[in-house]
Protein backbone atom coordinates (compact mmCIF):
# COMPACT_ATOMS: atom_id res chain seq x y z
CA UNK A 1 0.00 0.00 0.00
CA UNK A 2 1.34 3.28 -0.76
CA UNK A 3 2.66 5.70 2.24
CA UNK A 4 3.42 9.19 2.27
CA UNK A 5 7.37 9.29 3.26
CA UNK A 6 8.73 12.75 3.10
CA UNK A 7 8.96 14.78 5.77
CA UNK A 8 6.33 14.98 8.30
CA UNK A 9 6.90 18.37 9.26
CA UNK A 10 6.18 19.63 5.78
CA UNK A 11 2.43 18.43 6.15
CA UNK A 12 2.08 20.34 9.29
CA UNK A 13 3.47 23.35 6.91
CA UNK A 14 0.81 22.68 4.14
CA UNK A 15 -2.17 22.73 6.97
CA UNK A 16 -0.59 25.62 8.37
CA UNK A 17 -1.64 23.81 11.61
CA UNK A 18 -0.19 21.17 14.10
CA UNK A 19 -1.02 17.88 13.24
CA UNK A 20 1.03 16.25 16.02
CA UNK A 21 2.46 13.68 13.35
CA UNK A 22 5.70 13.44 15.44
CA UNK A 23 4.84 12.66 19.27
CA UNK A 24 6.56 14.62 21.90
CA UNK A 25 8.72 16.93 19.03
CA UNK A 26 5.28 18.23 18.32
CA UNK A 27 5.18 19.80 21.66
CA UNK A 28 8.69 21.44 21.44
CA UNK A 29 10.28 25.12 20.57
CA UNK A 30 11.65 23.15 17.19
CA UNK A 31 8.39 22.81 15.45
CA UNK A 32 8.50 24.93 12.17
CA UNK A 33 4.91 25.79 13.04
CA UNK A 34 5.91 28.10 16.17
CA UNK A 35 8.71 29.48 14.10
CA UNK A 36 5.86 30.51 11.75
CA UNK A 37 7.73 29.26 8.25
CA UNK A 38 6.23 29.51 4.68
CA UNK A 39 3.94 26.87 3.48
CA UNK A 40 6.04 24.20 1.43
CA UNK A 41 6.16 24.61 -2.55
CA UNK A 42 7.25 27.60 -4.82
CA UNK A 43 4.83 31.52 -4.87
CA UNK A 44 3.62 32.37 -1.53
CA UNK A 45 1.93 34.74 -3.09
CA UNK A 46 -0.02 32.73 -5.50
CA UNK A 47 -0.50 30.03 -1.71
CA UNK A 48 -1.84 32.93 0.00
CA UNK A 49 -4.91 34.28 -1.86
CA UNK A 50 -8.41 33.44 -0.47
CA UNK A 51 -9.82 29.60 -0.85
CA UNK A 52 -13.31 29.03 -2.20
CA UNK A 53 -15.61 27.03 -0.02
CA UNK A 54 -14.30 23.80 -2.32
CA UNK A 55 -11.20 24.82 -0.83
CA UNK A 56 -11.37 24.89 2.85
CA UNK A 57 -13.71 22.16 2.74
CA UNK A 58 -10.76 20.19 1.01
CA UNK A 59 -8.54 21.28 3.37
CA UNK A 60 -9.98 20.16 6.57
CA UNK A 61 -10.51 16.63 5.41
CA UNK A 62 -7.29 16.69 4.65
CA UNK A 63 -5.86 17.80 8.32
CA UNK A 64 -8.12 14.95 9.70
CA UNK A 65 -6.99 12.60 7.01
CA UNK A 66 -3.34 13.29 7.64
CA UNK A 67 -3.73 13.30 11.74
CA UNK A 68 -5.23 9.48 11.63
CA UNK A 69 -2.30 8.76 8.45
CA UNK A 70 -5.09 7.51 5.88
CA UNK A 71 -5.07 7.31 2.23
CA UNK A 72 -8.14 8.65 0.69
CA UNK A 73 -10.12 5.51 -0.56
CA UNK A 74 -9.74 4.30 2.96
CA UNK A 75 -10.37 7.49 4.34
CA UNK A 76 -13.78 7.56 2.10
CA UNK A 77 -14.80 3.80 3.57
CA UNK A 78 -14.59 5.18 7.58
CA UNK A 79 -16.98 8.26 6.08
CA UNK A 80 -19.38 5.96 4.50
CA UNK A 81 -19.88 3.83 7.28
CA UNK A 82 -20.30 6.78 9.27
CA UNK A 83 -23.08 8.30 6.79
CA UNK A 84 -25.48 5.12 7.42
CA UNK A 85 -25.24 5.10 11.26
CA UNK A 86 -27.83 6.97 13.42
CA UNK A 87 -26.90 10.30 14.33
CA UNK A 88 -25.04 13.15 13.30
CA UNK A 89 -21.99 11.61 10.41
CA UNK A 90 -19.25 14.18 11.05
CA UNK A 91 -19.81 13.18 15.13
CA UNK A 92 -20.17 9.64 13.50
CA UNK A 93 -17.28 9.66 11.92
CA UNK A 94 -14.44 10.74 14.33
CA UNK A 95 -15.71 8.29 17.20
CA UNK A 96 -15.22 5.77 14.18
CA UNK A 97 -11.76 7.50 13.46
CA UNK A 98 -11.05 7.00 17.46
CA UNK A 99 -11.65 3.25 17.58
CA UNK A 100 -9.16 2.65 14.65
CA UNK A 101 -6.62 -0.23 16.99
CA UNK A 102 -3.49 2.71 15.93
CA UNK A 103 -4.87 5.31 17.41
CA UNK A 104 -6.26 3.45 20.33
CA UNK A 105 -2.54 2.12 21.18
CA UNK A 106 -1.70 5.84 20.75
CA UNK A 107 -4.67 6.76 23.13
CA UNK A 108 -3.25 4.56 26.03
CA UNK A 109 0.28 5.98 25.67
CA UNK A 110 1.93 2.82 24.48
CA UNK A 111 3.12 5.05 21.29
CA UNK A 112 4.45 8.79 20.82
CA UNK A 113 2.49 9.35 17.41
CA UNK A 114 0.16 7.54 15.40
CA UNK A 115 2.26 6.27 12.88
CA UNK A 116 4.44 4.62 15.52
CA UNK A 117 1.60 2.90 16.72
CA UNK A 118 0.49 1.89 13.45
CA UNK A 119 4.25 0.30 13.42
CA UNK A 120 3.62 -1.45 16.17
CA UNK A 121 -0.20 -2.80 15.24
CA UNK A 122 1.59 -4.27 11.89
CA UNK A 123 4.66 -5.99 13.06
CA UNK A 124 2.76 -8.07 15.56
CA UNK A 125 3.04 -6.09 18.89
CA UNK A 126 -0.34 -5.89 19.82
CA UNK A 127 -2.86 -8.35 20.90
CA UNK A 128 -6.66 -8.38 21.04
CA UNK A 129 -8.87 -10.02 23.50
CA UNK A 130 -5.47 -12.74 23.35
CA UNK A 131 -5.38 -12.52 19.69
CA UNK A 132 -2.47 -10.84 17.10
CA UNK A 133 -4.45 -7.94 15.63
CA UNK A 134 -2.06 -6.57 12.33
CA UNK A 135 -4.53 -4.68 11.08
CA UNK A 136 -4.52 -1.13 12.25
CA UNK A 137 -7.67 -0.14 10.87
CA UNK A 138 -9.29 -2.84 13.10
CA UNK A 139 -12.28 -1.20 15.20
CA UNK A 140 -12.11 -1.84 18.75
CA UNK A 141 -15.48 -2.48 20.52
CA UNK A 142 -16.65 -1.87 24.20
CA UNK A 143 -15.01 -3.96 26.90
CA UNK A 144 -12.19 -5.47 24.27
CA UNK A 145 -8.71 -6.23 26.13
CA UNK A 146 -6.04 -4.36 24.15
CA UNK A 147 -2.56 -5.28 25.88
CA UNK A 148 1.36 -5.46 23.99
CA UNK A 149 2.82 -8.84 24.13
CA UNK A 150 4.47 -9.74 26.81
CA UNK A 151 7.42 -10.47 24.98
CA UNK A 152 7.76 -7.38 23.50
CA UNK A 153 6.66 -5.15 26.76
CA UNK A 154 9.91 -4.14 27.42
CA UNK A 155 10.74 -2.15 23.95
CA UNK A 156 12.64 1.13 24.52
CA UNK A 157 9.72 2.81 23.16
CA UNK A 158 7.33 1.74 24.79
CA UNK A 159 8.69 2.60 28.55
CA UNK A 160 9.37 5.89 27.32
CA UNK A 161 5.78 6.38 25.74
CA UNK A 162 4.25 5.19 29.03
CA UNK A 163 6.16 7.85 30.96
CA UNK A 164 3.86 10.10 28.67
CA UNK A 165 0.63 8.20 31.25
CA UNK A 166 2.22 9.07 34.71
CA UNK A 167 1.71 12.77 33.05
CA UNK A 168 -1.32 13.30 31.55
CA UNK A 169 -3.27 9.83 32.18
CA UNK A 170 -5.85 8.89 29.37
CA UNK A 171 -9.08 9.68 27.73
CA UNK A 172 -11.86 9.20 30.14
CA UNK A 173 -13.43 6.87 27.44
CA UNK A 174 -9.81 4.13 28.09
CA UNK A 175 -9.00 2.20 31.26
CA UNK A 176 -5.00 1.09 31.31
CA UNK A 177 -2.78 -0.86 33.27
CA UNK A 178 0.62 0.73 32.49
CA UNK A 179 2.27 -2.17 34.47
CA UNK A 180 1.19 -4.50 32.62
CA UNK A 181 0.64 -2.98 29.41
CA UNK A 182 -2.69 -3.24 28.53
CA UNK A 183 -6.48 -1.56 28.81
CA UNK A 184 -9.67 -1.49 27.35
CA UNK A 185 -12.07 0.55 25.85
CA UNK A 186 -14.81 1.58 28.59
CA UNK A 187 -17.23 3.29 26.03
CA UNK A 188 -17.85 4.43 22.31
CA UNK A 189 -15.72 7.63 22.50
CA UNK A 190 -18.04 10.34 22.17
CA UNK A 191 -16.94 13.98 19.62
CA UNK A 192 -17.05 16.31 23.00
CA UNK A 193 -14.48 14.12 24.40
CA UNK A 194 -12.00 14.58 21.86
CA UNK A 195 -10.45 17.58 22.40
CA UNK A 196 -7.16 17.70 20.93
CA UNK A 197 -8.15 17.93 17.53
CA UNK A 198 -7.97 21.68 17.71
CA UNK A 199 -10.45 23.72 15.62
CA UNK A 200 -11.60 20.90 13.15
CA UNK A 201 -15.20 21.40 11.64
CA UNK A 202 -15.89 17.65 10.98
CA UNK A 203 -19.23 19.77 9.17
CA UNK A 204 -17.33 20.69 6.24
CA UNK A 205 -15.67 17.43 5.41
CA UNK A 206 -19.51 16.27 5.48
CA UNK A 207 -20.57 19.09 2.88
CA UNK A 208 -17.31 18.10 0.90
CA UNK A 209 -18.35 14.45 0.43
CA UNK A 210 -22.11 15.11 0.18
CA UNK A 211 -21.38 17.52 -3.20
Amino acid sequence: MARYTESKCRLCRAENTKLYLKGARCYSDKCPINKKRNKPGKHPRYRSRKMSDYGIQLREKQKVKRMYGMLERQFRIFFDKADRMPGKTGDNLISLLERRLDNIIFRMRFATSRNQARQMVSHGHVLVNGRKVTIPSYLVRVDDKVEIKERSRNLQMIKESLKEYTKSGVEPWLQVDPDSAQGSMKAIPRRAEVTDLGDIKEQLIVELYSK
